[in-house]
């Protein structure tokens, strides 16, 4: 099998997006970059910078041959939240203004979840408050040993609104009462610990290569496969079983025929690779 990520990056165009402060790239295996680029700013978010992830995420849904995404921040800090000069302007708005802002937040924050293709968060430097909340809607999220993390909304008299759907999702209720609660700085391997962060690494050379095994990796699983899990956990996550039960059942006999099962089952009866193994 090649090396996916070893081959070239090439930038995807797309006119409704602010290349300046979000780059996608991608190689033709179908593996994506998508690279949080105000380092200036500590990639802090601001209303363009929201909308400009939610043009990316929303082009990344509909992208056929995309097999995983990465997200990452420019400069060495994945994301240091909301930036302050945003902060003060929201400060002088209305309530509903400011209802506007949060909503174009939550918005973006479900563009990412709803990607179909396997979402992996590369976190370096930081992520603070919505940049930890931007972490926790990827599926996975690795990041380097001196990473720090925070939800510090608490100690400027906020609340960590928008992402806490998926902060709870991924630490659970108590955990994240006590980190919202406190606000408290931490560090990566207590990150893992909770379930925020999946991997830690040593530095950022380890993340490239985790990265790189991860394309690898993701090289053999089936698109519609991949995409079909990721909604089957949406769907049964905290229900009870009885009530799940024969709509599982019906999903893998839906998948069992599929062409992509077909392919699978046959491919692997016959000791070859399946069609969309590269």
């Amino acid at each position: 099998m090649t090396n996916p990520i070893a081959d070239p990056l090439v930038e995807v165009p797309d006119t409704d997006l602010d290349n300046t402060l979000v780059r996608i790239e991608a190689t033709v295996e179908g593996v994506a970059i998508v690279t949080i680029n105000r380092p200036e700013r500590r990639n802090a978010f601001d209303a363009r910078l929201i909308a400009a992830l939610y043009e990316a995420f929303e082009t990344l849904q509909g992208a056929e041959g995309v097999r995983v995404v990465f997200l990452r921040g420019a400069g060495g800090m994945f994301s240091a939240g909301a930036d302050l000069d945003w902060m003060r302007e929201a400060a002088d708005r209305t309530e509903s203004d400011n209802r506007d802002d949060a909503y174009a937040m939550a918005k973006m924050l479900k563009s990412l979840w709803d990607i179909p293709a396997l979402t992996v968060a590369l976190v370096e430097g930081g992520a603070f408050g919505g940049g930890a909340g931007l972490a926790t809607a990827c599926d996975m999220a690795i990041a380097t040993a001196d990473a720090k993390f925070s939800f510090s909304e608490v100690r400027l008299g906020l609340i960590a609104a928008t992402i806490s759907p998926y902060v709870v999702g991924a630490v659970g209720p108590r955990t994240a009462r006590a980190l919202f609660a406190t606000g408290q700085v931490f560090d990566a391997a207590y990150a893992e610990k909770v379930g925020l962060v999946t991997e830690v690494v040593a530095d950022v050379a380890a993340l490239d290569a985790a990265r790189a095994r991860i394309a690898t990796e993701m090289m053999a699983c089936a698109p519609g496969a991949v995409a079909d899990s990721k909604k089957l956990v949406e769907d049964v996550a905290y229900k009870p079983i009885e009530d799940v039960m024969e709509e599982t059942a019906k999903r893998i006999a839906r998948t069992r025929v599929s062409p992509e099962g077909q392919e699978g089952v046959r491919a692997f009866l016959d000791k070859r690779k399946a069609s969309w193994v590269v």
